[in-house]
C-alpha cells in the first residue's frame, strides 16, 4: 500500500467485439486510474497504452497494432486484476468474476511509424446497458422506494453485482415513462427517507452509486452514522520516516477546496424555505403556517459528521433578523393526490408529501457539502466511496511542540476516489466532505 511500490498487473488484456482475439495489455500500460463517485451509479477507469505496434495479427496473418488489428471501436472486454499491495485488497475485473469492465471510448490516439499510444476509457457492464434499458412499469403507491430500487436494479439493469438498500420509511408510487434506469434511481435517492438510523429518526436524502463491492442505495445518515476505517490518518509536513510503521496511513498532501459558501447555501435554500403546494382535489394552497422550513428547527433530528449542527448566520438586515429565519429559497409545486389508485376521490391520500421530503433533502444535500478537502494518502484499496475516514491536522502555531487542529481535524465522508498506477509507485487521492465542524462527541 506504500505510494513507493511498483505497480504490477496480474491480468491486464482486452478482448475484441468478435470474441476470436485477446490481447495481453500488461507491457503496454504507462498508467491505470480507477474512479468511484457518490454521484456516480457507475465505477470508470482510464488506461494509458503505449505500444511498438506488431502485437497482433490481421486478417492477412501480418502482425500489425492493437488499435487497428483488434480493432478498437468500442464496446471491448478488458480483464484486469492488480494483486494485494500492503494490507489492501488490490482491485479485480475479471471475465473469471463476470464483472469485466468495457471500453466505453478511445481518445489521445497519436500512431507514427514506429508505435501507437492512447487512452481507453473504461465502465461497468450496466453504464452500456442502461442505455438500452428503459423503465415503463407502474409501481404502486404502496411500495416503498427502497423495493423499487432494488427492483430496477435487478430487472432493468440486469446486475446479479452485490446490492447494498437501506430501507426506507416512505412508500411512492410513480410510472417509469420509459425512463433509463440511472435517471430514475438517482430521482428516487432525492425522495427517500431512511426508516432509521442508529434507532432515531431521519432526514430525507440518499446517495445511489456503485463501488468495486457493488451497488448502494444509502441515506446520507446513515453513512454519516457508519463505523469509519479503522486507522486514522495524520498530516505530518517536513517530516519523512520510511521506517515509520503508520507511515501508510501518513496524509502526503492536501488543501481545503470549499468551505462554508454562504451565497451559493443561500440560492440552495439551504438554511430556509418557503414551500406552497397547490392541491388539486380540493382546488387549495398549504397555508403560510406550513410553508416556512427552518433547519435550524431541523437540526437535531440529523446524524453529523463533527459537531452538533449550529448555524450562526449574520443579520439579513438592519431589523437583526436571521438568515437563518428569512427564506432564501420558494419552493412552489402540486401535490399528487392518488391519481395512481382507484379510490373515492375524498378519501385519496397524497403519494409521498413533498412538504417535507422536499425541504428535508435540500437541506441535508447542501449542509453535506459545507467543507470539502481533497488530499493524497499512500495506496490504500480497502477504501471505497462513502467511507468515512478520521484525520488529523495539525494546527498552524508559533508553538514549537505540534498541537491538533480540533476544529478541522475529525471525520471525514469519501466523496470521491482514484487509485493511480504508474511504474514508479501508486497511490490514492480522495476528495473528503464534512458538514460540521470539531469532533463527533462519541
Amino acid at each position: 500500500m506504500a505510494a513507493q511500490d511498483r505497480s504490477v498487473y496480474e491480468i491486464f488484456s482486452i478482448k475484441s467485439n468478435s470474441g476470436q482475439k485477446d490481447v495481453d495489455l500488461r507491457e503496454g500500460v504507462v498508467t491505470f486510474s480507477y474512479f468511484e463517485n457518490l454521484f456516480s451509479p457507475m465505477i470508470t477507469a482510464q488506461v494509458l497504452i503505449t505500444s511498438s505496434g506488431n502485437v497482433i495479427q490481421d486478417d492477412d496473418g501480418d502482425l500489425t497494432s492493437i488499435y487497428n488489428g483488434l480493432p478498437l471501436r468500442g464496446g471491448e472486454k478488458v480483464s484486469i486484476k492488480i494483486p494485494a499491495t500492503g494490507n489492501g485488497p488490490g482491485l479485480e475485473f475479471t471475465e473469471e468474476n463476470d464483472n469485466p469492465l468495457f471500453v466505453s471510448s478511445i481518445t489521445n490516439v497519436l500512431i507514427n511509424a514506429e508505435s501507437e499510444t492512447f487512452v481507453l476509457n473504461l465502465v461497468s457492464r450496466e453504464a452500456i446497458t442502461n442505455e438500452t434499458a428503459r423503465v415503463g412499469k407502474k409501481f404502486p403507491v404502496t411500495q416503498k422506494i427502497s423495493d423499487s430500487a432494488q427492483d430496477i436494479i435487478k430487472n432493468h439493469l440486469l446486475s446479479e453485482k452485490e446490492i447494498e438498500v437501506d430501507d426506507t420509511e416512505n412508500p411512492y408510487g410513480f410510472i417509469g415513462n420509459l425512463k433509463k434506469p440511472f435517471t430514475i434511481l438517482t430521482w428516487l435517492a432525492s425522495k427517500s427517507v431512511p426508516a432509521e438510523v442508529a434507532g432515531n429518526s431521519s432526514s430525507a436524502g440518499y446517495f445511489f452509486y456503485e463501488t468495486k463491492n457493488g451497488y448502494h442505495f444509502k441515506s446520507i445518515d446513515s453513512l454519516v452514522n457508519q463505523d469509519p476505517f479503522e486507522e486514522e490518518y495524520v498530516f505530518q509536513p517536513g517530516i519523512v520516516d520510511t521506517f515509520d510503521p503508520r507511515k501508510d496511513f501518513r496524509i502526503l498532501q492536501y488543501n481545503t477546496n470549499r468551505n462554508q459558501n454562504l451565497i451559493e447555501n443561500l440560492e440552495r435554500g439551504a438554511y430556509c424555505t418557503y414551500r406552497m403546494y397547490y392541491n388539486p382535489l380540493l382546488n387549495t394552497f398549504t397555508t403560510p403556517q406550513q410553508g416556512l422550513f427552518k433547519v435550524s428547527d431541523y437540526a437535531q433530528k440529523m446524524e453529523n459528521l463533527g459537531a452538533d449542527f449550529e448555524i450562526f448566520l449574520p443579520p439579513v438586515d438592519k431589523s437583526g433578523e436571521s438568515l437563518g429565519n428569512v427564506p432564501s429559497r420558494y419552493v412552489t409545486g402540486v401535490l399528487d393526490i392518488g391519481i395512481m389508485e382507484k379510490s373515492d376521490k375524498r378519501t385519496r391520500e397524497k403519494n409521498a408529501d413533498p412538504m417535507q421530503v422536499h425541504s428535508q433533502a435540500m437541506m441535508r444535500y447542501n449542509t453535506i457539502f459545507n467543507s470539502t478537502v481533497v488530499m493524497t494518502i499512500p495506496l490504500n484499496t480497502n477504501l471505497i466511496a462513502g467511507n468515512l475516514i478520521s484525520c488529523k491536522f495539525a494546527k498552524i502555531t508559533t508553538d514549537k511542540n505540534k498541537v491538533t487542529d480540533e476544529e478541522q481535524s475529525g471525520l471525514y465522508m469519501i466523496k470521491e476516489l482514484v487509485h493511480y498506477y504508474e511504474s514508479k509507485g501508486s497511490f490514492t487521492k480522495l476528495k473528503l466532505i464534512r458538514d460540521t465542524f470539531g469532533k463527533k462527541d462519541k
